[in-house]
């Protein structure tokens, strides 16, 4: 089977493509280039918002399987049907669990909770992207299928509900040196993590499928957790017995540091357990075996064995204290002026 991956050396997708590979499939990786590759793979070297370039790489190719993991616009989706229509088995679209409906009104999420995210213009993107696909689908077949991953982790990034992407230490590093960590909420809300390595073996059994065509598909992990059982697995990972909490409600957060609103109300400030019966359906051998207190670790591991991948974002570290300081000035003039 010959498959396109474009992205493929990111947290998700170089899980996939090595799986893929080492599943025996015929792999090629479309990116620019900047992370290395995947040993096995085939590379073709482009920038996806270089239209003429990727036109000129991929020539007359045809493909059983493109998978794109770095669709984030309609505009993009677009250009995408236009340079793979008639030239693939099967498109699939990474979307995002993000697009379920916000704020969920069954506790439960299947693929068939409505995609309605108010707050997310990320989530709206992926949206109108599964809507633009649907009606290709209908008006000319084009054959897509969509994929939603949830949190998904593996080295380099640790699962926190207040973190800086690609900057990940930055929540480690706060941890070892016994600072408070923000958790939104009163920590009792639940979610679940899926390690990479569980969500590759789930997604790379679409592959090739004719049966996924037209349809959705979240995966991720059966094992449901708190916010606050999640931090205490990242610190006893972390090698931190006292671990300091901070909950903090999400529309304050989010008043305070206005950027994080999507994030939070739009995604982790609420209850998401996912119901994988439909994945595990189209894909039987399909279970994820990574219990977070072992994946996190290896992720810190990852971390610690070599200093050089210890980026500390000191700026997020300073909103963050600004924003614990200001909730807990106001939390002390509210017990004053109820007379405690």
């Amino acid at each position: 089977m010959k498959i396109l991956f474009i992205g493929g050396t990111g947290n998700i997708s170089k899980a996939c493509a090595e799986l893929a590979v080492a599943r025996g499939y015929d792999v090629t990786l479309l990116n620019r280039g900047k992370v290395g590759t995947v040993p096995g793979t085939r590379q073709i070297v482009a920038d996806m918002a270089d239209t003429a370039a990727i036109t000129s790489a991929l020539g007359s190719q045809r493909w059983d399987v493109v998978a794109d993991f770095i669709i984030f616009t309609p505009e993009q989706l677009e250009q995408r049907l236009n340079l793979f229509r008639g030239r693939v088995g099967q498109f699939i679209f990474i979307s995002s669990a993000s697009a379920y409906q916000r704020p969920v009104t069954h506790y439960l999420v299947t693929e068939s909770t409505p995609l309605a995210n108010p707050f997310w213009d990320y989530s709206r993107n992926k949206i109108a992207c599964e809507d633009r696909l649907l009606r290709a689908l209908r008006e000319e077949n084009f054959p897509s299928t969509v994929v939603r991953p949830s949190w998904t982790y593996g080295d380099g990034v640790v699962p926190l509900a207040v973190s800086v992407h690609g900057k990940y230490f930055t929540g480690v590093d706060r941890l070892r040196k016994g600072k408070p960590m923000i958790v939104p909420g009163d920590g009792s809300s639940l979610w679940a993590m899926t390690h990479n390595t569980d969500f590759a073996r789930g997604f790379v059994g679409l592959l090739g499928n004719p049966a996924t065509i037209g349809h959705a598909f979240h995966i991720t992990s059966d094992e449901v957790l708190s916010w606050d059982q999640i931090y205490q697995l990242v610190a006893d990972a972390a090698g931190v017995r006292d671990l300091k909490l901070v909950h903090i409600a999400s529309d304050f957060i989010s008043s305070c540091i206005p950027e994080m609103k999507g994030g939070l109300t739009g995604d982790k400030a609420c209850s998401v357990v996912m119901d994988n019966t439909k994945i595990k359906r189209f894909v039987p051998d399909f279970v994820a075996t990574t219990k977070l207190r072992d994946g996190v670790a290896k992720s810190i591991a990852w971390f610690d064995a070599d200093p050089a991948r210890q980026i500390i974002d000191h700026e997020a570290n300073a909103r963050w204290d600004k924003l614990i300081a200001t909730y807990q000035r106001g939390l002390d003039a509210a017990k004053r002026e109820f007379g405690q």
